[in-house]
């Protein structure tokens, strides 16, 4: 079954005149003030294409004629491909879908210990998250600490490409890292040339705010353009830290450093596919960390979309929730989140399975808990249907005062397209679920866990390919390190 398709939309926090208040206000923030690129290849594009460019400072300043006119050539509608087509993802600014989590370092395992993520831990989780089916693309939720990290990229790239037949979001240490992933994407799809026509990973490329662009994530942006690999390119903001308390004055920020690096994207290959991304979140005014579950991150991450979509341009938001367990806490705020994420027609919701405490840790528990969630949440988003079938009127007629529809066959029909079945949600009154063993939610999801840990082994590669992208993930590797070692011990 292809993957469904799930309209959002159904909330709006911007009025058609507040977006052009902002669009305006980002028009002269890129002519005014501009963005940092640490990239001297970058910056003669930038030149060339007509923008304002201080070499000396690296500082980039866009006239509206040349970021509209980079914006007219990046498409709202393209596909990311799975192994198989039925995981195809065809995207476009009205559809939402999800992305799994990313890169924690910590892992809340099946036996209750908090503890650091291992390979092994990327392997059984990138399983788990396969088996769940509403989970659309995959990430790598861990990066494992038990592996040296320069080049960590490309073991996560085979990991996971192994173990899952869903088109992977992938990460990248400098543009060599997006070349090494190619090599290994060619062993699976044939040729380079396969690889632009039927995309099976895509990269993101995580901007600073306030408005810096760093060397190496250009290098990876440059180098996936080059290839047409599609890219989200992200900005974190810190509403309060690294951009205005504000929610408008932060949508002004990341308009502007979003899309320099979509603009810079099209410059060198008009047409590349390009997602306006963000995991921003609040600054805790108690801590100075991040908070990424209130609810004033809704709102910006639904007012964020609307700019998105104002630009013509697909949206991924959402975020790791604050909790630090599998409990009520981990409940409201990942509800609270990918509802008002998927009413706002955020495209991708991120992060939206097993992550918790800002990001650092991913729980086994809390996929499978989130998965129930998220099922709930898009029941709500695909609404009523209203048409003389569902309104039953001769239905109600015949049934008359005192039936009972139970047995009627409109209801066998009509059953499973209105109704949303739960996996791990309890249902049953107290002496019924006291006989089935009492477990609280957490308890049930770390049955269910385990028990697709046990039987789910996605087969999506053959043996050779297999051994193949895990020699050139292991060469890449032993490159990325001793290169390391030598930038250290000369100083560069």
């Amino acid at each position: 079954m292809a993957i469904r398709s799930l309209k959002g939309g159904q909330f709006k926090v911007l009025t058609d005149d507040q977006m052009e208040q902002i669009h305006l206000a980002v028009l002269e923030v890129m002519q005014d003030v501009g963005v940092k690129v640490e990239h001297k290849e970058a910056l003669a594009i930038f030149a060339d294409n007509g923008c304002d460019v201080d070499f000396e400072k690296q500082v980039v300043k866009m006239p509206e004629h040349v970021l509209m006119g980079a914006l007219s050539t990046a498409p709202s509608r393209f596909t990311l491909y799975g192994k198989k087509p039925e995981y195809d993802v065809r995207v476009n600014t009205e559809d939402v879908y999800t992305i799994g989590g990313s890169s924690a370092l910590d892992v809340l395992d099946l036996d209750g210990n908090r503890r650091k993520a291992t390979l092994q831990d990327l392997t059984d989780f990138t399983r788990l998250l396969d088996a769940m089916e509403n989970l659309h693309i995959m990430h790598a939720i861990v990066v494992p600490q038990d592996i040296p990290q320069p080049g960590f990229d490309r073991i996560l790239w085979a990991t996971v490409m192994k173990n899952t037949y869903r088109t992977y979001y992938s990460q990248g240490q400098w543009g060599v890292s997006i070349r090494d992933q190619v090599e290994m994407a060619k062993v699976i799809q044939g040729s380079e040339a396969e690889i632009r026509r039927h995309p099976m990973f895509t990269c993101v490329i995580c901007m600073m705010s306030p408005f810096i662009h760093s060397s190496e994530r250009v290098d990876e942006l440059m180098e996936c353009a080059k290839f047409g690999i599609p890219l989200y390119i992200e900005v974190d903001a810190m509403c309060g830290s690294t951009t205005p308390i504000t929610i408008a004055g932060t949508l002004v920020e990341e308009c502007a450093n979003v899309l320099t690096g979509i603009a810079l994207a099209q410059m060198i290959n008009p047409g590349n596919p390009c997602v306006f991304a963000i995991a921003s979140g609040i600054m805790n005014m108690q801590t100075g960390g991040y908070c990424g579950a209130g609810p004033e991150v809704a709102l910006l991450h639904v007012a964020t979309a609307q700019m998105a979509h104002f630009y013509g341009l697909p949206f991924q938001g959402g975020t790791g929730i604050d909790a630090t367990l599998p409990d009520a806490q981990a409940g409201y705020e990942r509800a609270i989140q990918v509802l008002t994420d998927s009413l706002g027609q955020v495209n991708f919701v991120h992060l939206s399975l097993g992550m918790m405490e800002q990001m650092l840790l991913a729980s086994y528990e809390q996929v499978v808990i989130d998965n129930e969630i998220l099922g709930a949440a898009f029941r709500v988003v695909q609404g009523i249907e209203v048409n003389d079938e569902t309104i039953a009127l001769d239905v109600i007629k015949e049934v008359g005062i005192g039936g009972n529809y139970l047995a009627h066959e409109h209801t066998v029909k009509h059953l499973r397209p209105n109704y949303w079945f739960p996996k791990v949600t309890n249902r049953l009154t107290w002496g019924p679920w006291m006989a089935e063993g009492g477990k609280d939610m957490r308890q049930r999801a770390n049955d269910r866990a385990k028990d697709i840990l046990a039987t789910h082994h996605p087969k999506p590669l053959t043996d050779e390919q297999e051994r193949e992208i895990d020699r050139i993930a292991k060469a890449a590797q032993e490159k990325a390190i001793a290169d390391s070692a030598y930038y250290s011990m000369s100083g560069r």
